[in-house]
């Protein structure tokens, strides 16, 4: 698994206990709402299914997961809303892509460039390190109490682009087509296992491996960037080494 997705998972992880429970809820309304710009209806819409998914494992509850589709599929206030993607450089040169939601663009360049700025970054003109990215669904399930070959191989059979499974055989990364996430996620599901995290994300083609004073100093702009209420998604392309990404669990 790599560096960058560990922290994603470490993350998701931490998102369900987190004191700012409340700005989860709001971001993940906001990407159930995009989402829903596409049909309201989740069996007819694989994006909206997923956004569903990821409310419901951070235990949003089903009102507000209603009201963020009537939003979406309904027009009015979410007109205003507009996905929008920008790019950055991170300590080390680390390649830095952040996913917006936001209703003003002036607000969230200048929050962006405040955060890259104090984080030992800078932000970039746009195709700068897009380059460096593919997206592509992420699913990882742990498989510490789970048969990490049989995972493989249901998400082979489920035509998935490929799987990593962890050193130690904790945990299974498996990636897809962007339209195949949901359809993979199900089918490791109905073979009886459980999903940690799915979810689209842009993945990069090769990483930067980051001595522990770089690590330290990416991730925390990755968080400040994370924490900020327009941001919906941070990639990069930093490789973590070990030591920092347990502090960062702990």
């Amino acid at each position: 698994m790599s560096g960058h997705s560990k922290w994603s998972s470490i993350k998701h992880k931490k998102g369900k206990l987190d004191a700012k429970r409340g700005q989860l809820f709001t971001k993940l309304a906001r990407d159930v709402t995009m989402a829903a710009r596409g049909g309201g209806d989740p069996e007819m819409n694989a994006s909206l299914r997923l956004a569903i998914t990821k409310a419901k494992d951070a235990n949003m509850p089903n009102a507000n997961i209603e009201r963020a589709i009537q939003r979406g599929a309904g027009g009015g206030e979410a007109d205003n809303l507009e996905e929008v993607t920008y790019e950055g450089y991170g300590p080390g040169g680390t390649a830095v892509i952040v996913d917006v939601v936001t209703d003003n663009r002036n607000r969230t360049v200048a929050e962006l460039r405040l955060a890259f700025s104090r984080g030992g970054g800078n932000l970039a003109e746009n195709g700068a390190v897009a380059w460096q990215f593919e997206a592509q669904g992420i699913i990882t399930v742990d498989t510490t109490s789970q048969d990490s070959d049989e995972v493989q191989l249901v998400a082979i059979e489920a035509e998935a682009l490929d799987v990593d499974v962890a050193a130690d055989g904790s945990s299974v990364e498996i990636y897809t087509e962007p339209g195949n996430t949901e359809s993979v996620r199900e089918a490791i599901v109905a073979a009886g296992f459980e999903v940690e995290n799915a979810d689209l994300a842009k993945v990069p083609q090769n990483t930067v491996e980051l001595d522990e004073k770089a690590a330290t100093a990416t991730l925390n702009l990755l968080e400040k960037l994370d924490d900020l209420d327009d941001v919906s998604k941070v990639h990069s392309n930093a490789d973590f080494p070990e030591a920092v990404l347990e502090a960062a669990a702990g």
